[in-house]
């Protein structure tokens, strides 16, 4: 069996009067990720994460910001274009670990939200897929809540 890992990094401000989208679960919150799409960055580091692993080109690459095309996309729907882009290779994601970095919104509470929403998005058991939040504990460019920051790891296979 072929197998790679791939890493995967993003952040963005968050802004009032966006939805918080995370992992593709709507957050009550009042502040949500910017961006030219819906601003998702925790689908965002997983999809560059799957794209690194499987040697393909980055998200920024594929649906570049000043296209207005994906102004406003729904990052779910790019994360199902990374996918099926991965599988056209001949890659299947294995499993994921996912560390997202804010000081707002929680993310424990919604855990087994989001590993099945992720999982079911990229074709995995939500056993498969681990997500850990963690403070800022006030400290760094995003303490005080003004942004999230996500780190993602996957293993593909072939």
């Amino acid at each position: 069996m072929n197998i790679r890992v791939g890493l995967g990094f993003d952040l963005h401000r968050l802004e009032e009067g966006r939805a918080c989208i995370l992992g593709g679960v709507t957050f009550d919150h009042p502040k949500g990720p910017m961006g030219h799409s819906d601003g998702d960055v925790v689908l965002h580091a997983i999809s560059d994460a799957l794209l690194g692993a499987a040697g393909l080109d980055d998200l920024g690459t594929l649906f570049p910001d000043t296209d207005a095309e994906w102004k406003g996309a729904d990052s779910a729907a790019l994360l199902a274009e990374v996918v099926r882009r991965l599988g056209d290779k001949g890659w299947s994601p294995v499993n994921l670990d996912v560390v997202i970095a804010t000081e707002g919104p929680r993310i424990a509470p919604r855990r087994a939200e989001l590993r099945a929403r992720i999982g079911g998005l990229v074709g995995l058991d939500p056993a498969d897929v681990n997500i850990k939040g963690k403070t800022l504990e006030g400290m760094g460019a995003l303490a005080g809540g003004t942004g999230v920051a996500v780190q993602a790891v996957c293993l593909i296979s072939k």
